[in-house]
């Protein structure tokens, strides 16, 4: 009797795992797990790197009220599974991480500008690079990384996800992502309001802004609109969220927001001044 009882049980896990819709064989749910473990170890990492650089602790974060830093989450859920193939020695990793990481690195660079209008890094200065988002140099980085990810860092996220109950897991992962979908969504609005507000008082010839700066000009020009988005999002609480957010304008110059909004402090802390300043291309939010 326990013997069929077991063979049940196992049919019945079987038939609940064919009807999950997987990719690349991983479980839906078990990928936007990842995304959001990584995108939460990418804010923290940010956050230390932000501290030792510069001396301030800053918002690191990529949209506007999660502690999540999406570029990492993103690149760690996309170098996972497209190095499933890959992972077979380190020479494969290394090769797959290189060109999967510059990949990445280019759409998710280029996705910053088209839709937020935000270079999120520049390596123009850097040999061999590609349009300033991405060179070789850290090229060769993703691959060092592909390796470390795959022996060490991924196999103990796993552990670690395994030790949650699936029955916690699976909610906690699905409220977490509408909540970052929806942090997404408003993040791109208060960022068109916010540049439609540069350009109305600080004359900025921004880059991509004439695509839709008419129609957010008359959402601004509402009263009460007005008063929700500059009590909501006004200039301290976008440059505090993005202290290092910069736009090209149309001569194709790039300008910081802080040299502009020079009586905004943009970080929370001051913990101790550097004695060298802070590399650009360092500098995602």
């Amino acid at each position: 009797m326990k013997e069929i009882a077991n063979e049940t049980i196992e049919k019945n896990v079987e038939i609940k795992h064919k009807k999950e819709f997987t990719i690349f064989d991983f479980p839906l749910i078990r990928i936007l797990a990842w995304f959001i473990v990584y995108s939460i170890v990418g804010y923290i990492i940010e956050t230390l790197f932000g501290l030792l650089t510069k001396g301030v602790i800053e918002s690191r974060q990529s949209f506007l009220y999660g502690p999540f830093c999406s570029i990492y989450g993103v690149g760690a859920v996309v170098m996972v599974l497209g190095l499933q193939k890959f992972n077979k020695n380190n020479y494969t990793l290394f090769a797959g991480g290189f060109v999967i990481g510059s990949v990445v690195e280019y759409v998710i660079s280029f996705i910053g500008e088209w839709f937020f209008h935000i270079k999120w890094w520049d390596y123009s200065t850097m040999p061999f690079n590609i349009n300033g988002r991405i060179c070789v140099c850290f090229s060769l980085f993703w691959g060092l990384l592909a390796i470390y990810l795959m022996t060490y860092v991924h196999p103990r996220i796993e552990k670690l996800l395994d030790k949650i109950n699936p029955r916690a897991l699976k909610p906690i992962t699905i409220v977490l992502t509408i909540f970052i979908f929806i942090d997404f969504v408003v993040t791109g609005f208060a960022l068109k309001m916010f540049y439609v507000r540069l350009v109305k008082n600080y004359n900025l010839d921004i880059q991509g802004v004439e695509d839709y700066i008419d129609e957010y000009t008359k959402i601004y020009e509402n009263p009460k609109m007005k008063e929700f988005i500059d009590k909501y999002f006004s200039d301290e609480k976008m440059l505090k969220t993005f202290p290092n957010i910069k736009v090209t304008k149309k001569d194709g110059n790039v300008i910081w927001i802080c040299d502009i909004l020079k009586n905004i402090q943009p970080y929370y802390v001051r913990v101790f001044t550097p004695q060298m300043k802070n590399y650009e291309i360092f500098n995602n939010t």
